[in-house]
């Protein structure tokens, strides 16, 4: 458990094209927090000499296997919150770090996505594989997921880091409630208010209104990013 004055770990996965996207969910986070976070985005570039995959045709954001380092980040102490980009926050992330359960290595939204697609935002392959988005936010155990060192990250499959085959076993893999991990656009449009037994992490996993191509991508929901993103900027200014 977090005492208190110790803030919340928080790792967002972050991609130059994203960048609007990073700082909207940053300030969403903010926002509902009742307590301090210490936000980090996991940028490829400030690992040079870390993490020394080469890109994989593949591999659609520059965070698709950083996020697997953020144990060694934390020097496998403690729990820390792994998040996507391309989410926006609408209840207190103090409400998700309050589920985390020492039975547990990691623990996420189990969701059973299937794309039909073939392509998704700017054109990026849209792979599928078992556990698909179950790593694009994660309660990690840290001190329990060892085996996720540098050269494991560098080296493993993809499919073995996204599958968690870095695991003993799916036994290792607690639950979250759907609500901390909407997919948009795949999932049903959320019929509770935002928040209030709603979704409480909306993900534009296929291509978020960020992008030109994308704007209109969720109908209203891309409104309600728009929205967060018009807030944000006023209170910046």
């Amino acid at each position: 458990m977090t005492h208190a004055g110790v803030p919340i770990p928080v790792f967002i996965g972050y991609d130059a094209r994203e960048r609007a996207a990073t700082n909207v969910l940053i300030d969403s986070l903010y926002q509902h927090s009742s307590i301090p976070l210490a936000i980090t985005p996991i940028v490829t570039s400030q690992l040079s000499g870390v993490f020394r995959r080469e890109r994989h045709p593949k591999q659609s954001t520059d965070f698709s296997f950083t996020r697997f380092l953020v144990p060694w980040l934390m020097g496998f102490q403690g729990w820390a919150i792994f998040m996507d980009c391309d989410m926006l926050c609408y209840d207190d992330i103090a409400k998700l770090w309050a589920l985390r359960d020492d039975h547990y290595a990691v623990m996420c939204v189990k969701h059973d996505h299937v794309p039909h697609e073939t392509v998704k935002f700017l054109g990026e392959v849209q792979s599928a594989y078992p556990m698909k988005n179950w790593s694009s936010m994660m309660l990690l155990n840290t001190n329990r997921c060892s085996s996720l060192t540098p050269d494991y990250v560098n080296t493993a499959t993809g499919l073995d880091l996204h599958r968690f085959h870095w695991l003993e076993g799916d036994h290792e893999i607690g639950a979250l409630p759907d609500r901390w991990n909407h997919l948009v656009d795949v999932q049903p449009p959320p019929q509770a208010p935002f928040g209030h037994g709603g979704p409480a992490l909306l993900h534009w996993t296929l291509g978020g209104p960020w992008f030109r191509e994308h704007r209109r991508m969720g109908g209203p929901l891309a409104a309600e990013w728009f929205g967060a993103r018009d807030e944000a900027m006023q209170l910046w200014g």
